[in-house]
């Protein structure tokens, strides 16, 4: 039996196991603080960002989904589910087709105007919006119960807490690491101490160098990172493979991470989407901020 099927079959199991088999209300607390009530579990379901595609597919209702935006490509059985448009521009008319009984929004992705324009729809909605590392496992929580699938999620949820934790054991206590963090190079862009990304780097012992920044994805200068002089540079570019510009600050040897061969790279989808896929950037990026501390 594949993984997929299996973790289908445990939905069916915890759909018996819970309010499925009576068709009873379902009520969770969005990540906007929103009660979310549906009469019986969903069996339709509309995403508008492809974070929330994953954790639904985690959450072990992958099933269900009828609709989702642009760039939602994992699970592969996610490039199958019909596009209804991106996460900024969306079709009202394509989602009402779809017949869904809960849409799952992006708070600060589709913003909350796409609230009012979606509540003439009458169809429940739940806010996503994971900021924390901890927001993960939440939201699949919430997305299992919401779906009936808590027979699936709330394993990989509790799976998802226990690798945190054991990453958190093994590197927080170690010699700590200065780390920039480049979203992109023109414009140069990084992240503050508010960013998931950031909490990724505290996770694994390092420091973000542009953690006071008063925005969350700022703009910055070169002559900003000079001063600061990072020991890493990590990048994650648009797609799988090593963006060329990394190569760029080898223009700068002084910088700490040219002088110690620290220009990192990690998948963006693996470090820049809050699903549970975050855990390979993480272990990638421990992994690599490790080799610059001095062995025993």
């Amino acid at each position: 039996m594949s993984a997929l099927s299996w973790k289908s079959s445990l939905a069916i199991m915890g759909c018996l196991w819970t309010a499925c088999a009576m068709g009873e209300p379902v009520r969770v607390q969005d990540m906007a603080g929103r009660a979310v009530e549906l009469a019986a579990p969903a069996a339709r379901i509309v995403a508008l960002a492809p974070h929330s595609v994953e954790n639904i597919f985690s959450a072990g209702a992958g099933d269900a989904l009828v609709g989702v935006t642009e760039y939602s490509n994992y699970p592969p059985p996610a490039r199958r589910i019909s596009r209804i448009g991106s996460f900024n521009a969306y079709s009202l008319e394509m989602i009402a087709a779809l017949q869904p009984d809960l849409i799952v929004m992006w708070a600060s992705g589709n913003g909350m105007q796409t609230m009012q324009a979606l509540q003439v729809l009458d169809i429940p909605i739940f806010v996503s919006e994971p900021r924390q590392l901890a927001d993960i496992p939440r939201a699949i929580r919430a997305l299992g119960m919401l779906a009936g699938t808590e027979a699936v999620s709330e394993p990989e949820a509790q799976r998802i807490e226990s690798s945190i934790d054991a990453l958190r054991q093994r590197y927080g206590g170690q010699m700590t690491v200065s780390v920039f963090y480049e979203i992109w190079n023109e414009p140069l862009q990084t992240i503050n101490g508010d960013h998931l990304i950031s909490q990724v780097i505290e996770l694994c012992g390092g420091i973000n160098i542009f953690a006071d920044a008063p925005t969350l994805a700022p703009r910055i200068s070169i002559e900003s990172v000079l001063a600061r002089n990072p020991r890493a540079i990590v990048a994650s570019g648009m797609g799988e493979a090593r963006p060329e510009w990394l190569d760029q600050w080898r223009n700068y040897p002084a910088l700490q991470a040219v002088a110690e061969e620290a220009l990192f790279f990690i998948n963006p989808d693996h470090i820049q989407r809050p699903t549970a896929r975050v855990l390979l950037g993480a272990a990638r990026l421990c992994e690599q901020l490790d080799s610059l501390r001095p062995k025993k």
